[in-house]
Order: structure tokens, then C-alpha cells, then sequence
């Protein structure tokens, strides 16, 4: 390896929002974490909710907060209104063929 044009590789301490800190080893002298394995949804299998920037708030505002058996009575309306206005909409041939 050449001298002098890579970087000090030493041990830092890494701090998480959350509190935790452990040692591992890398170019920068510290380093601050949003989130780490402690307290990420996947490995803790809590569900913490990380919104910084109210895009959760903003989506439920849109368009509500709706449960499954919501959405699901919800689209069953929807399938019975569409089956009526298309219904409604067809044109008769007996209609058709006395006018031709």
C-alpha cells in the first residue's frame, strides 16, 4: 500500500437516537444514527412509527384513516353502483331495430 493517501481507519463510538452506543470502526471520528438493529422495527418486531416530515398525516387527512372492513364495504358500493349506471346506460335493440 502506498503511504499516506488513505484514511485513519480508527475505532469511533456510534450513538442512536434512541440511546443505544456501540464501538465499531471507521474513517470518521463520530458517528449519529436515526436508526439502529435496537430499536428497528424488523429485529425489535415492535411497529414504531418514524414520520419525520408528516407524510402520514398528510395521507389520513387525504383520505382518511379506513379499516379493512371499511375498504371492503367501501369497494363492494363501488362494484353495486357501477353494475347499475352500466345497466342503465345499455341501449335496448328492440330500439334500435324499429328505427332503422
Amino acid at each position: 500500500m502506498k503511504e499516506g493517501i488513505h484514511p485513519k481507519y480508527a475505532e469511533v463510538d456510534v450513538r442512536c437516537a434512541c440511546g443505544n452506543t456501540f464501538k465499531t470502526r471507521s474513517t470518521k471520528p463520530e458517528l449519529h444514527l436515526e436508526i439502529c438493529s435496537a430499536c428497528h422495527p424488523f429485529f425489535t418486531g415492535r411497529q414504531k412509527l418514524i414520520d419525520t416530515e408528516g407524510r402520514v398525516e398528510r395521507f389520513t387527512k387525504k383520505f382518511g384513516a379506513q379499516t379493512s372492513t371499511q375498504r371492503k364495504t367501501a369497494a363492494t358500493a363501488a362494484k353495486a353502483k357501477k353494475a347499475t349506471t352500466a345497466k342503465a346506460k345499455k341501449p335496448t335493440r328492440a330500439k334500435a331495430a324499429t328505427t332503422a
